[in-house]
């Protein structure tokens, strides 16, 4: 099975049209060309989908927020998927 980085990488490559994409946890919004407000709705979405998982809308909007980043995102996707289980 796939671990949850790779598939948000995935994620990621998908929604941004970069098969090449890199994320690390540090990677920001403001590291990624094109990741604009609608950008990130629709990252949120295609997680949501792949992921299985139901952000709330106070989650989406932290994830743009200074200090956010992919490490804080996989804590979130990580933290949501403990939940269901």
């Amino acid at each position: 099975m796939t671990d949850l980085r790779e598939q948000v990488q995935d994620v990621f490559r998908e929604v941004f049209d970069d098969p090449e994409m890199h994320l690390d946890d540090k990677t920001t919004a403001n590291d990624v060309e094109g990741w604009d407000s609608l950008k990130h709705i629709d990252l949120i979405i295609a997680l949501e989908k792949r992921l299985k998982v139901k952000f709330a809308t106070a989650e989406i909007s932290r994830l743009k927020e200074d200090g956010a980043n992919v490490g804080s995102l996989l804590e979130l996707v990580a933290r949501k998927q403990n939940q269901t289980r």
